[in-house]
């Protein structure tokens, strides 16, 4: 009987692969033996590209590691160069390559809206856009927006309240009394001048900053002229507020400039891309992402990454300014280019401190992070430092609602993505060995059955008692060998006297108050109380906030919904006659008739 010998996979021809690769533009994928994806790129010309990548020298040392493994490559001709960019994107995001630079796809960005009713309100909006409103941004952050709105307020006096509120209030809110209002519900201001107060914020959040004051102290000097010194002092007011907003944006443009800076920085192997905003000629501030990548990389390919798939998703301002020019491969509509001027390089040397310190921190982050774990392995002797840990917690008021919390942390840094609750059924009110018991079978039957990773260290909020139940469930579920520890309040529940109990250890553990190792379990804990808590209050206010309207049959969330907007509220509804109840689109007399009983 002869052996069957096996013959490896043919080398990569890439001679024999460029002689026959079109001049088109589109996108091209290089392949491992295994034909996994090693890397997706686009091209204006695919022959030029890819023939670059191996008749280049002084590749990268991550490129050269890439090449070595290549065994196959796959291209795909586009009809524009446009195309290929959204091709590669789509790829990038569904296959992962391993040597692709991949951004985290982030949230959209936040933006200032205006509603289109007769009296606009204005609000924080993130998601898709409405038709009937306008928008103004994208801001970097909500607190920039949420800045930006509360100034707005506070010089125009524009409503926030939502239409339903608006619409049946009967007198003025608070917003009123402390001057971030006009009260237009209540007809306190006409709607003329209202319109002339949304179209200056218009104006202001449109960057036109000089005409927004000229209009102020236009309507500052007729007051005084009417001798109305009071209204004329409040027009003064304002326009100093807006001033000094203007003053402390030191790096502003005189022209209503919308333009992005982006600066990317390596260190220490670590990449960071910073992205600081202008909008209107006002520096709102600014946002730094670190990528997932393979190996070292140059901050001139992290840079054209960022390009590529962050302005797939988002607006592209009028202009791009960016640390490193010129780039190979970026689109020609992104109107980019280095710095011009004195401005232009004050923003990317402020953009390029910012990613910087941004880098710095997370070295630092890091380091105290690993420094955490490093001497808890040495306190609970474990021979590899706890990567993942899993803490548990469980909260109620007097047995109700009880809801079991899991945290995660990992590397050091808690990971909110990763956490868990259990909602917690058929036990007797306010035991909380039960609970425990169902919270933990729940999460690790997945592990004992391997649909879900194990953690290196689970903690027990609770101590002794609550241990022993836990590490019952682990023999039962064959997790025996699952390291864990019950963590148990200190003398008069005083922080930093916490007693540890080690699985496998006869006597407690007590760390040292300033241990490193300590402070990292008390900050798991400590998450784990709290998001046991937030989750425990939810449920305990769902059935005590739950109304007689939604037991009503026929009301279901639509005409609940137009109820309470037709009436202002509950409480409205519940003062409302069978005939009113009527006038509502959607209720027959029936329901209507239903609807007033139930309430009575």
């Amino acid at each position: 009987m002869s052996a069957k010998i096996s013959t490896p996979e043919p080398a990569f021809d890439a001679k024999e692969f460029l002689a026959s690769l079109t001049e088109a533009p589109g996108v091209y994928r290089m392949l491992a033996a295994d034909r996994a994806v090693l890397y997706v790129g686009k091209a204006k010309n695919l022959k030029k590209r890819v023939s670059s990548y191996f008749q280049k020298t002084g590749q990268s040392p991550r490129i050269a590691l890439m090449l070595q493994q290549v065994a196959a490559m796959e291209v795909t001709a586009t009809r524009s160069e446009a195309e290929a960019l959204i091709l590669e994107n789509t790829l990038i995001k569904k296959l992962a390559p391993k040597y692709n630079i991949l951004f985290r796809d982030d949230k959209s960005y936040p933006y200032i809206g205006l509603s289109g009713e007769e009296f606009p309100r204005l609000f924080y909006h993130r998601g898709a856009f409405e038709k009937k409103s306008r928008y103004f941004g994208p801001f970097p952050s909500g607190l920039a927006v949420r800045e930006s709105i509360q100034l707005i307020q506070k010089t125009f006096l524009l409503r926030t309240c939502e239409e339903a509120v608006f619409a049946h209030r009967s007198r003025p809110c608070l917003m009123h009394q402390i001057r971030r209002c006009k009260a237009p519900c209540v007809g306190l201001v006409s709607s003329a001048d209202y319109a002339a107060d949304v179209r200056l914020a218009e104006m202001f959040l449109r960057g036109r900053h000089a005409e927004v004051i000229d209009g102020l102290t236009q309507r500052m000097e007729a007051a005084a002229d009417a001798l109305r010194f009071e209204e004329a002092a409040a027009w003064r007011d304002q326009i100093r507020a807006l001033q000094a907003v203007l003053h402390r944006q030191y790096v502003s443009s005189t022209r209503d400039a919308d333009v992005d800076i982006v600066a990317a920085v390596v260190d220490r192997g670590a990449l960071c891309v910073n992205l600081a905003m202008v909008r209107g000629g006002l520096h709102l501030g600014d946002r730094a992402y670190f990528p997932q990548v393979a190996g070292e990389v140059e901050v001139g390919e992290g840079l054209t990454a960022f390009l590529a798939q962050h302005y797939a998703e988002h607006p592209v301002p009028s202009r791009l300014i960016l640390s490193v020019w010129p780039l190979d491969e970026i689109d020609e509509a992104l109107n980019a280019g280095a710095p011009r001027n004195e401005m232009e390089r004050a923003w990317m040397e402020m953009a390029l401190k910012n990613a910087e310190l941004a880098l710095h921190a997370r070295w630092q982050s890091k380091s105290r992070s690993s420094g955490r774990l490093a001497a808890l392995q040495e306190a609970l002797e474990f021979a590899e430092p706890p990567r993942r840990i899993e803490c548990f917690d469980i909260s109620h008021t007097l047995g109700e609602g009880t809801v079991a919390s899991c945290v995660v942390n990992i590397d050091g840094a808690m990971k909110k993505g990763e956490y868990r609750r259990f909602n917690i059924e058929g036990i007797q009110p306010g035991d909380d060995y039960a609970a425990m018991r169902q919270a933990l079978t729940r999460r690790y039957e997945k592990v004992a059955t391997g649909e879900t990773v194990a953690p290196d260290l689970i903690l027990i909020d609770g101590g002794k008692g609550q241990h022993r139940v836990a590490r019952e469930v682990f023999a039962e579920l064959g997790l025996d060998h699952l390291a864990s520890i019950g963590v148990a309040k200190g003398e008069e529940r005083k922080p930093g006297l916490e007693t540890l109990f080690v699985h496998g250890r006869e006597l407690p553990l007590q760390l040292a108050m300033d241990h490193a190792g300590f402070h990292l379990i008390q900050e798991i804990r400590d998450e784990a109380h709290r998001f046991a808590i937030v989750g425990h209050r939810a449920r305990r206010a769902k059935p005590r906030g739950r109304s007689r309207l939604e037991d009503v049959a026929g009301v279901g969330p639509a005409r609940r919904r137009k109820l309470l907007a037709q009436f202002g509220g509950l409480d409205g509804v519940k003062a409302a006659t069978i005939e009113d109840l009527c006038r509502v689109e959607g209720i027959s007399r029936r329901l209507a008739e239903d609807i007033y009983h139930a309430f009575r």
